[in-house]
C-alpha cells in the first residue's frame, strides 16, 4: 500500500467514525431533550392541578417560569414553549409511549392535531417513512390522512383505526394509491393545460419530492422505458419499482381526464413487464394512470374485470382544501354510520 492509498484509507476511516459518533450524539441529546421536556410538561401540569386558581396561575405562572428559565439557560424557555411542553406531557402521559425518532419540532407539529386518530397516524408514518419535519408538514399541509380514507370511498371506522395504529400498510397494491395525487412542489399555474413530456420532465427535475408524494418503499427506474411488440416500440412515461410490494409499478401521464383506451395501452406494458422484465422474486406490475379527472361509472367500467392491477387517480397542481376534504370524509363516515343503523 503506497502513502497516498494509505492515507485515503485512513481518511476515510476516520470520517466514518466521527460520522457514526456524531449520531449516536445527536441520538442521545435528542433522547435526553424529549425526556426533559416530557417532564417539565408533567411538573407544570402537577403544579396547576394543585392551584385552586388555575386558570389565573395558568397565564401568570407560565409568564414569570418563562423569564426565569429564559434567564438561567437561554432560548426555549417561552411561553408557547412551555404550553407546548404542558400539552406534550397531557397528550402523552405514559413517557414510554415517546418515540425518540422524532424530533421536539416533529412533536410540536404533531401536537397542533386536534384529533387523536389523525395525529396517531401522522406520528406513526413519521416514524415508518423515517420524515424530516420539513417533510411531515407538507403532508399534514396537503391532507394525506383524508385523502387516503377517501382514495377508494369507502372510509370507515375500522380504516381510521387502522392508520391511527399502524400508520399505511401495504400489502396490496390498492394500499399506495391516493386521490388526488398533489404536485405543489412543482409550482405549475393551476387550470394551465400542459403537455404530457412537460409534465413527465418536471416530475423528473423534482423526483425526490414526487417520491415522497408516492410513499413508501418506491425507487425510481427510468422515463420513456421501450416496450417493444412485433417491431414496434412502445413507451412507458414513467417507471418504478415498489421494494415493500417487489413489484413494479408503471405510470402513464394524462393531462386530460380518464380515457379507456389510456387503460388498455397501460394493460399492455404491464403483460409486456409481467412475461419479459420480472424475475421470479417479482410480484405481478402495477399500473397507475395519473388524470386530471376521473369519471366514476366510466373509471369503473375501463378498470373492472382486468386481471391486472390498474388504478386511476387524480392529480392537482395545489394544494387542496383541507376543510372541504374534512367534511368529505365526515360525509362518508355519516353514510357507514348510517348503513350500520
Amino acid at each position: 500500500m503506497d502513502g497516498l492509498t494509505y492515507t485515503t484509507s485512513m481518511i476515510q476511516e476516520i470520517k466514518e467514525l466521527l460520522s457514526s459518533t456524531r449520531q449516536r450524539i445527536a441520538v442521545q441529546v435528542n433522547t435526553e431533550l424529549l425526556s426533559t421536556y416530557w417532564n417539565v410538561g408533567r411538573i407544570i401540569v402537577e403544579h396547576e392541578q394543585n392551584s385552586q386558581e388555575r386558570a389565573v396561575y395558568g397565564k401568570q405562572t407560565l409568564k414569570a417560569l418563562s423569564k426565569e428559565l429564559t434567564k438561567e439557560f437561554g432560548k426555549g424557555f417561552s411561553v408557547s414553549n412551555l404550553q407546548f411542553m404542558r400539552r406534550f406531557y397531557q397528550t402523552y402521559q405514559i413517557q414510554q409511549t415517546v418515540s425518540v425518532k422524532l424530533s421536539w419540532s416533529h412533536y410540536c407539529e404533531l401536537l397542533t392535531i386536534s384529533d387523536d386518530e389523525k395525529r396517531r397516524f401522522y406520528e406513526k408514518e413519521a416514524i415508518n417513512s423515517g420524515w424530516s419535519i420539513r417533510e411531515m408538514k407538507r403532508q399534514i399541509a396537503t391532507s394525506l390522512y383524508e385523502r387516503l380514507l377517501l382514495s377508494d370511498g369507502k372510509a370507515n371506522k375500522a380504516k381510521i383505526l387502522a392508520l391511527a395504529e399502524k400508520g399505511i400498510e401495504m400489502t396490496q397494491p390498492v394500499d399506495m394509491i391516493k386521490d388526488p395525487y398533489v404536485f405543489e412542489f412543482l409550482g405549475l399555474p393551476e387550470n394551465k393545460s400542459l403537455m404530457e413530456s412537460d409534465l413527465e420532465k418536471a416530475l423528473v427535475e423534482q423526483i425526490e419530492k414526487f417520491l415522497l408524494e408516492l410513499g413508501r418503499g418506491f425507487m425510481f427506474v427510468g422515463t420513456q422505458q421501450r416496450v417493444t411488440l412485433n417491431n414496434t416500440h412502445y413507451y412507458v412515461d414513467m417507471v418504478f419499482y415498489n421494494k415493500i410490494l417487489r413489484a413494479y409499478v408503471l405510470i402513464e401521464l394524462k393531462t386530460v381526464k380518464l380515457m379507456p383506451e389510456a387503460v388498455g395501452q397501460l394493460n399492455m406494458y404491464l403483460n409486456y413487464y409481467a412475461a419479459e422484465v420480472n424475475d421470479e422474486h417479482d410480484n405481478p406490475p402495477i399500473g397507475i394512470i395519473l388524470c386530471t379527472d376521473k369519471d366514476s361509472v366510466a373509471a369503473e367500467y375501463a378498470l373492472g374485470g382486468l386481471s391486472n392491477n390498474i388504478f386511476a387517480s387524480r392529480y392537482v397542481s395545489y394544494i387542496p382544501n383541507k376543510e372541504q376534504l374534512i367534511d368529505q370524509v365526515e360525509t362518508v363516515l355519516q353514510e357507514w354510520h348510517n348503513d350500520e343503523k
